[in-house]
This record gives structure tokens, C-alpha cells and sequence, in this order.
């Protein structure tokens, strides 16, 4: 028998076992196997149905050969059909097809089975159950089964974490990493790259560093996988120096996904010499470059405003390097000539390139025109956008700044009045800044921070000082709702402030080092113009990454140059 099982070929093994009639069902089982993991499904297929009496072994071999495909399933329920009872191996392998297939109904079947059975709160049910959850965008229902698991070991608390930061729960899921390692189980690349993830989309750079100090004592730091998630976490805090630092040091390792998540860190920065210069290297050492590297430049030359080299890179991508350009690199060259006032080309590539423009597309081009003041051009792309989803606040609150920068305030109140008819709410922006680790959130009018009045206090004091040096506030048409009237100082409290005011009293960066603010919307036109004041006023770079781009002041200006 071990003679047989050591033969690699599981052709060879296959006509050993007919040569010797031996039709031991252990060796079928482990034929199965190997035929479909030599992608020879057929073959698994016909050797399953020579076992006379298959177990689950047999139908759990056979289920795994299939994995992510729809015939896993149909064999599944052939076994319940016979009947036999599926184990925790058969639940866990059926559980990650219905993950890959985004089978949400039959996923929630095979759960309700597993509870049955006893086994949905069990190691390997467990964690595929956590990821089918968390790949389903339903983060809540993966904590539910993680909190009722036993036993939890490294796999378990990969998936947990993992699926956290990719639902964009960041905060929970780098709490889960620390009670991971407070109950002394060992970290793996796969926990370790999700709660990089995790601070990657906080931009919160000391975790990142805590993290990075961490793989170097356990030794991960060689993973590739690892040392992604490390460019990315720096490279998405701003710190493109570092991000390029891990970069270097795992260079003859790198693969693509690598050299993209570095070429995307400059990028962030408007660094198009940088990318460019990455991208000739990965070249050189004979890397072929994908989608997302060309995303990286086109995405580089957008927040540089360099429209013509834009166009060029689209131009070339198919014709030079056989990527066909996607939705996404359009969108780039889009904003790239918007900002640029280039709008009426800008809204011609809109119509004609080879894809329906989506709501990313019309809401660049209405970015653009809040640029420019372009109302007739931002009243037809808010139509626009309105056609995709007549929910999208952005196609309100942006036209209606528009109307509030030329102080037409009977315009601003009609779209408010529509918008309130049509039951559509503004999305509440948060900022948030970390101070020695810990992150704190902020709110517009947030009196939540223990450390509220002081926080309020130094910023009346930093905006009263900017007023002295010629700061004046930027219309806003949020003044202008009925549940704002009367309160002169609302643009003061827009959550990135207080998020900045938080930073000073609280030594959130040592001297000479940048403040750093993350905002998840675009920041408003006032609070830019606020910042550029407040670097002077405090003589520190300010650093803020809001959804579009990073914002550095220092000394009265900012590295966008005023378009974003």
C-alpha cells in the first residue's frame, strides 16, 4: 500500500490499483486526491463512482476537487441524498465555494446545517463560516460565529481580522490583533497583512510601526506577503519614505502586487517622476505590468494635473503594453482634464470612451466644475448623477456649493428643500488623528472627547489667530439648512478642525514632525483654506489624506495647489 501511495502520477497509482484489483477504499479516497489536484477532475469523478460504498472521506475528497464551482454543490447535496453525514472538512471546503461563488442562500443553508450538526462553532467550520461572512460584505454576522467559537487558534483569528479590515471595520479589527496576542496565540502573515490592512485605511501610522517592529521580532518581516502590507500601511500614511525603505529591502523578492503598491503610494503624493521611474525598473527586471500599475501612473498624473500625460499613458496602455484600459483609468484622465478646466473635453472622453460612465465618472466632472464655478456644466452632471442613484447626496451638496460660492443663497435653499423631500441625508463626515497609538474620531460639533472644552478652547484660539493673519471663511451651503441658522461659528467645528485642535493639546506629533489628519470625504474648500493659515500659526506641516488625495501644508500653502 505505501508503495502505491508514493507514486506522484496519480495515473501511475491508478493503474497500479486496477493491475492488482486492490479496491481499498482508503486508496480511492487518496486517488480522488490526487486527480484533482492534478486538475483531472473527470478522472476523480470516475474513480468515486468505482468505490462501491463511499464515505464521507470519499464525498468530502471529491467535494474539495470541485471547490469553487457549482458541481461541488450538486455533489453535496447527491451526499446528503444517500445518505451520508458531512464532517467539519466537508462543511469547511463547501463553506469557501460558497464564498467564491458569493452564494449567500446556500451558504446560509449549509450554516444552519452546521449548527445542527454541532460543528459551525469548530476551528476550520468556524473560520470558513467567518470568511464567507466578511467576503458576503456582512461583517457583523462573521464577529457573531467568531464570538461563539471555543476554541480559536491562528486561522481563526486570520479570517476575523481579515475580514474586519476589508469591510472596513479598521478600529475592531486591530483590537481583535491585540487580543489575539493577549491570548498567546501566534501571529501569521494572514493576520498580520489584515490588521496592516486595517491601519493602512486609517493612515495610522504608529500602528503601522508597532506592527512593523512586531514582524521583525517574530521573523515575518521575510514574508512577501507581509512586506506588501507593510508598503502599503506606509506608503497610505504618507511616510513614502519608509514604504519605499521596505520596499528596497525585499526588492529581489517583490512581485507585482509589490511594485504597484509602491508605485500607488507615490501616486497619493502626485509623484509622477517617482512612479514612472518604478515603473522603468519593473521593466527592467522583466516584470509585466497590469491594470493597476497603469492606475498607479494615471492616478499619479491626475492628482499632479498633468492632462497630457495622462491621455498619453491611456493611449499607450493597449497599443504599447496589451492592457485594455478599464472604467477606472478613464476616471483618471477625467479628473485630469477637469481640474486642469478642461471640462468640455473632459465631459467629451465621458460620452465616448468605450464604458457607461458611472457615478464616479459624472462626480468627477462635477468636482471639476466646483473648481472652475462651471454651474451649467455642474447642473447637467448632477442630473447625471442623480440618473445613476437618486440617493447621491453628492449630487446635491456639491451643486449647491457651487451656488453658495456665488452667494446664490435661493438656489442653495431649493436643493436643499429637494433633498429633504426626497428623503436624501447628507453623509456624516469623521476625521480622525492617532495620538501614541490610540485613534481618536471626530465629528462635526463632536462634544463627545473627554478632553472637549480644551479641545474647543485652543481651536477658537488657532481660528481667532488665522482671522488676524487674513483668513476668511469659504461660503458654505451647509450654513445655510434650517438646523445650522444662527450658529456663525458652524464652519469652525467641520470635524477636521477639532481633529487638529486635538492634535496640539495633545502632542499628538513631536516637534518638527507633521500633525496627521484622515478624513473619509473630500475636505471642504473651507477647511482648506483654514489649514493653510493654521501651518503658519502653529509653524508645523499639517498633513491631512482626505477620500481623494494627501493635503500637505506648511508655511501658508498646500502641495495640491488648490485642486482636488
Amino acid at each position: 500500500m505505501k508503495e502505491i501511495l508514493k507514486t506522484s502520477d496519480p495515473r501511475c497509482t491508478h493503474a497500479q490499483l486496477i493491475k492488482t484489483a486492490n479496491k481499498d477504499r482508503f486508496l480511492f479516497n487518496n486517488l480522488i486526491t490526487k486527480y484533482s489536484k492534478s486538475n483531472l477532475l473527470s478522472d476523480a469523478l470516475r474513480v468515486f463512482h468505482q468505490i462501491q460504498y463511499p464515505n464521507v472521506v470519499s464525498w468530502t475528497a471529491l467535494i474539495s476537487g470541485y471547490t469553487n464551482t457549482n458541481l461541488s454543490l450538486h455533489h453535496f447535496v447527491s451526499m446528503l441524498r444517500h445518505p451520508t453525514v458531512p464532517n467539519q472538512r466537508t462543511l469547511t471546503s463547501l463553506i469557501k465555494t460558497c464564498a467564491s461563488l458569493s452564494s449567500l442562500p446556500f451558504g446560509l443553508q449549509v450554516h444552519s446545517l452546521s449548527l445542527k450538526l454541532c460543528l459551525s462553532y469548530l476551528p476550520f467550520t468556524g473560520s470558513a463560516l467567518v470568511s464567507f461572512y466578511s467576503k458576503c460584505n456582512m461583517p457583523y454576522e462573521a464577529v457573531k460565529v467568531f464570538d461563539r467559537m471555543s476554541e480559536r487558534d491562528e486561522v481563526c483569528y486570520g479570517a476575523i481580522i481579515v475580514g474586519l479590515a476589508q469591510n472596513s471595520q479598521s478600529t475592531q479589527a486591530l483590537s481583535v490583533f491585540s487580543d489575539m496576542l493577549y491570548d498567546n496565540v501566534k501571529s501569521s502573515p494572514y493576520s498580520v497583512s489584515g490588521a496592516l490592512c486595517a491601519a493602512a485605511e486609517l493612515a495610522a501610522l504608529e500602528q503601522c510601526r508597532i506592527m512593523h517592529a512586531h514582524t521583525v521580532v517574530t521573523g515575518l518581516d521575510s514574508s512577501v506577503v507581509v512586506g506588501t502590507a507593510l508598503i502599503d500601511g506606509y506608503g497610505k500614511s504618507g511616510i513614502v519614505s519608509d514604504a519605499r525603505h521596505v520596499f528596497d529591502e525585499m526588492l529581489v523578492d517583490v512581485n507585482i502586487v509589490g511594485w504597484n503598491a509602491m508605485m500607488a503610494a507615490y501616486a497619493q503624493q502626485g509623484d509622477v517622476n517617482s512612479v514612472i521611474g518604478l515603473f522603468d525598473c519593473m521593466k527592467q527586471d522583466e516584470v509585466i505590468a497590469d491594470e493597476f500599475s497603469f492606475l498607479a501612473i494615471l492616478t499619479a498624473c491626475s492628482n499632479a494635473g498633468l492632462s497630457l500625460e495622462a491621455e498619453k499613458w491611456l493611449n499607450c496602455m493597449s497599443s504599447d503594453y496589451g492592457v485594455e484600459p478599464k472604467l477606472e483609468h478613464y476616471t483618471c484622465v477625467v479628473l485630469a482634464l477637469g481640474q486642469n478646466g478642461q471640462l468640455e473635453d473632459a465631459a467629451q472622453l465621458a460620452k465616448t470612451m468605450p464604458f457607461k460612465p458611472d457615478a464616479a465618472i459624472w462626480r468627477a466632472l462635477l468636482s471639476s466644475c466646483a473648481i472652475h464655478g462651471e454651474m451649467k456644466m455642474a447642473t447637467e452632471m448632477s442630473q447625471k448623477l442623480l440618473e445613476n442613484n437618486l440617493q447621491d447626496d453628492s449630487a446635491y451638496v456639491i451643486l449647491a456649493n457651487i451656488h453658495a460660492a456665488a452667494k446664490s443663497w435661493g438656489v442653495v435653499a431649493d436643493l436643499w428643500k429637494i433633498m429633504k423631500e426626497n428623503g436624501v441625508k447628507k453623509r456624516s463626515a469623521r476625521s480622525w488623528i492617532e495620538v501614541r497609538g490610540e485613534v481618536h474620531e471626530f465629528f462635526a460639533m463632536d462634544k463627545r472627547h473627554e478632553r472637549t472644552a480644551e479641545i474647543y478652547s485652543k481651536l477658537e484660539e488657532l481660528m481667532y489667530a488665522i482671522k488676524k493673519l487674513g483668513y476668511k471663511e469659504v461660503s458654505d451651503a451647509m450654513l445655510h439648512q434650517r438646523e445650522w441658522e444662527g450658529k456663525e461659528k458652524a464652519l469652525w467645528y467641520h470635524s477636521e478642525k477639532p481633529a487638529v485642535a486635538f492634535g496640539v493639546v495633545s502632542g499628538a506629533a513631536p516637534p518638527g514632525k507633521a500633525l496627521r489628519v484622515v478624513k473619509n470625504i473630500r475636505i471642504c474648500r473651507d477647511c482648506h483654506e483654514a489649514f493653510k493659515y493654521i501651518s503658519r500659526v502653529i509653524e508645523r506641516e499639517i498633513v491631512v489624506r482626505d477620500v481623494n488625495r494627501y493635503h500637505r501644508f506648511l508655511d501658508g500653502s498646500c502641495t495640491c495647489r488648490d485642486y482636488w
